[in-house]
């Protein structure tokens, strides 16, 4: 049109924009692969659940107030692996962690599976109902396992219901410089006084169970904390 100015741009420019739209899209495309992969990297394939890193990331950045850990450890699934084979010890261990998966997030906590038949929960908790809430949650897990089209049995016919000891760890009652790896010794010993018969289930890690001497980095008595460091 006269008077109007119409911009041309060298056809090479076009060709060259249009190149640059599949090379940026590739990078996207190849940063989500590489963060899906990191993120499965960082799974237990088992359970599907995170492993302690990132539990102890969501305790590090969690506010304190009302943070709780808990620690979950099975209890006789040596005798299920013994007597039903390791494959219905999978699948038990599966159970428990997708149990407290699903507990966690409706609570909008975190588990994650610690190791061997340990899981480890951060969550945020009323003070007074915390323990009404660990009593509820051990019963939830205590629920028959589906194995093979039927229910786990052990071999005398006996439906296997998953017993879980359970401690806890609450950050109010530790020294606010206490972190991560602290509340989760707090409720790791917890869970042993538990599991020993030594305290009844609901029992809230002290500041000495926060603190207790760790051999190898582990709670003494736990497997190879007798083995020399190489």
């Amino acid at each position: 049109m006269p008077g109007s100015a119409v911009l041309r741009l060298p056809t090479r420019t076009f060709a060259l924009a249009a190149a640059a739209v599949p090379l940026a899209l590739a990078a996207v495309v190849d940063d989500v692969r590489v963060r899906r992969q990191l993120h499965t990297a960082r799974r237990d394939p088992l359970t599907g659940l995170p492993g302690r890193d990132l539990l102890m990331e969501r305790i590090d950045r969690t506010r304190r107030e009302a943070l709780h850990v808990l620690v979950a450890d099975a209890d006789g699934l040596k005798a299920v692996n013994d007597s039903l084979g390791h494959a219905a010890g999978d699948v038990l261990i599966a159970a428990i962690g997708r149990r407290l998966s699903v507990w966690a997030a409706a609570r909008s906590g975190l588990a994650a599976r610690l190791g061997g038949d340990e899981f480890g929960v951060a969550l945020l908790l009323p003070p007074a109902v915390a323990v009404r809430e660990v009593l509820a949650l051990r019963e939830v897990l205590a629920q028959p396992v589906p194995y093979d089209g039927q229910l786990l049995r052990d071999p005398a016919g006996q439906i296997v219901r998953p017993v879980v000891s359970i401690g806890i760890a609450r950050a109010a009652d530790l020294p606010d410089a206490a972190g991560a790896s602290r509340l989760l010794r707090g409720a790791d010993m917890a869970m042993y006084r538990v599991k020993s018969g030594q305290e009844p289930l609901g029992y809230m890690a002290t500041r000495q169970d926060a603190y207790a001497p760790a051999v190898h980095g582990r709670r003494p008595g736990r497997p190879g904390t007798h083995l020399p460091l190489g």
